[in-house]
């Protein structure tokens, strides 16, 4: 149709001014860090001491690797991180990184190889599905990442674990805290401040993974 490209640019416009005015997105390209999200981690980290040096933490919907960029710097050398996400991502010197789905079988399986079979100190998940902007359909997809992401920490995570996942505010939320409450001594909600005002997202910090 005539005028539809053009259309589709100039509603794209706003945003890719919003985004490139962002104080987060300027401050990660001074710093490096592949994505403004890597501030978000950095202030839940402050305030729940998740991340520490020597640790395995597994990342998942990783790319494009600021979450991965952080862990690696607190872990240290001495640590171990591994990335994975369905989408492709640029390599980082000294994350181990699994393109697939911690769903699949043989996905999962290259997990635990790298893992060498321990378990993880900490899972993080910044996982969200493709938005459609009607909240009737997006809040049930968001859910349901986080109760994949709670199910798979509750296979590689140690005793005494924690993760940490994006969620969103909405119908079907207090089943998530319940969910999470049942298997860790404590969450939290944190809704950093380099996550948008407007965006219905928050973060679950589950401390102190249960083991019955």
């Amino acid at each position: 149709m005539p005028g539809t490209k053009e259309s589709r640019r100039k509603s794209r416009r706003p945003w890719l001014d919003r985004h490139l005015s962002d104080p987060y997105v300027q401050q990660a390209q001074r710093d490096g860090y592949r994505s403004r999200a890597a501030y978000k981690l950095l202030e839940i980290d402050r305030k729940d001491r998740l991340l520490r040096r020597g640790q395995r933490v597994v990342d998942l919907g990783a790319a494009p690797g600021g979450w991965s960029q952080v862990a690696h710097d607190l872990v240290g050398p001495a640590g171990q991180v591994i990335a994975m996400d369905l989408l492709p991502m640029d390599p980082i010197p000294g994350v181990d990184f699994l393109q697939g789905d911690f769903r699949e079988a043989d996905d999962y399986a290259r997990l635990q190889q790298l893992l060498g079979g321990a378990l993880a100190h900490l899972v993080l998940s910044d996982m969200a599905p493709n938005l459609s902007g009607m909240q009737a359909v997006d809040q049930p997809r968001m859910s349901n990442l986080v109760e994949l992401a709670a199910e798979f920490a509750d296979l590689v995570l140690q005793p005494g674990g924690a993760l940490l996942v994006k969620a969103f505010h909405g119908e079907g939320f207090d089943g998530v805290l319940k969910r999470l409450r049942t298997g860790y001594a404590a969450v939290a909600v944190r809704k950093p401040a380099a996550s948008r005002p407007e965006s219905r997202e928050v973060y679950l910090v589950a401390k102190g993974r249960r083991t019955s």
